[in-house]
């Protein structure tokens, strides 16, 4: 079964730094492109960074220069590493991987950052 797994999430300060991880299934890893969003309350889910199967990394306008999207070919895993964190970046941050025959989705991890 292909399966996403997010950790990670937790309560930080603003201006703090949080890394999150996420374990991808090994029989689409080599070959998704892997990213990440995030959906605040209220609000709809939006992109923050993708990494393609070739390490190639986008990212939107409102995490550029805050956030850092690497993966660990060896442990199937994808990391995002936010720095300067901000109350409006709270959400529950998805994993999300791009194959050819759709979308496929983690559970989120919460992120919440206190002012």
């Amino acid at each position: 079964q292909v399966q996403l797994v997010e950790s990670g999430g937790g309560l930080v300060q603003a201006g703090g730094s949080l890394r999150l991880s996420c374990a991808v299934s090994k029989s689409i890893f080599s070959s998704a492109v892997m990213g990440w969003y995030r959906q605040a309350p209220g609000k709809q889910r939006e992109w923050v960074a993708t990494i393609t199967s070739g390490g190639s990394t986008n990212y939107a306008d409102s995490m550029k220069g805050r956030c850092t999207i690497s993966k660990d070919n060896a442990k199937n895993t994808v990391y995002v590493h936010m720095n300067r964190l901000k109350p409006e970046d709270t959400a529950v941050y998805y994993c999300n991987a791009k194959i050819l025959i759709g979308n496929i989705w983690g559970k989120g991890t919460l992120v919440t950052v206190s002012s």
